[in-house]
């Protein structure tokens, strides 16, 4: 199994939760490939990984389980910043997300945008306007998977009982590597939720049908 893994902050949990609770079997047969969402997206389509968080516009023929990245409210780590239009290439659905909402500037995302964020800078955070407009949460990514159906699904199911902790050891070295102090990383990750309640799905679907609208 090849696991397409996006090095963002907001997947720390689940990355956790793959290294401590698969089976040493399971592990051993377990592949990653790293990169940015929208190469991920690229991969994972052309089969190139079997399982991956895949950015939600991308998401709507494939087979995907009931876990998201998803932000009820501002998200800390999306934004368009002021000024002349451009995408950030590493991104697919907040490229979309900031033409549905209307918003020109410079779309920025991951833990650059965080950074940036943190830094004092002002943006406008993308989930925080679209919960503004549609009083509902944003999915950025699902789970999805072309192979492996049975494995995965139980996975996800395994993933959205569990409460991960972090330990300080782990919270200390990302945060380093970031950039960014333990106690913002914390901050940040409790922006963020996984499981797909009927919020999330009715979300999704409305962002799916106007994205195909820009």
């Amino acid at each position: 199994m090849i696991f397409g893994s996006i090095s963002y902050l907001n997947l720390l949990p689940f990355q956790l939760f793959l290294k401590k609770s698969l089976p040493s079997q399971t592990k051993q047969s377990l592949h990653y490939r790293r990169n940015v969402p929208s190469k991920i997206n690229k991969a994972f389509h052309n089969r190139k990984v079997n399982v991956a968080f895949i950015s939600s516009v991308t998401s709507a023929q494939c087979k995907c389980t009931n876990l998201g990245i998803i932000a009820n409210g501002a998200v800390r780590s999306v934004f368009v910043i002021q000024g002349e239009d451009q995408i950030d290439t590493d991104s697919a659905s907040s490229n979309v997300l900031a033409k549905v909402l209307h918003l020109q500037g410079k779309v920025l995302i991951g833990d650059k945008a965080l950074r940036y964020y943190l830094a004092g800078n002002e943006a406008t955070d993308l989930a925080l306007r679209w919960k503004e407009e549609t009083t509902l949460p944003f999915v950025f990514a699902r789970l999805c998977y072309n192979r492996y159906d049975n494995k995965v699904e139980k996975l996800a199911k395994e993933f959205s009982k569990r409460k991960i902790s972090i330990p300080q050891t782990i919270l200390k070295k990302e945060a380093k590597a970031k950039g960014i102090t333990p106690k913002e990383l914390v901050w940040y990750l409790e922006h963020i939720y996984y499981n797909m309640d009927y919020k999330a799905q009715k979300s999704l679907k409305l962002f799916l049908r106007k994205s195909r609208k820009v």
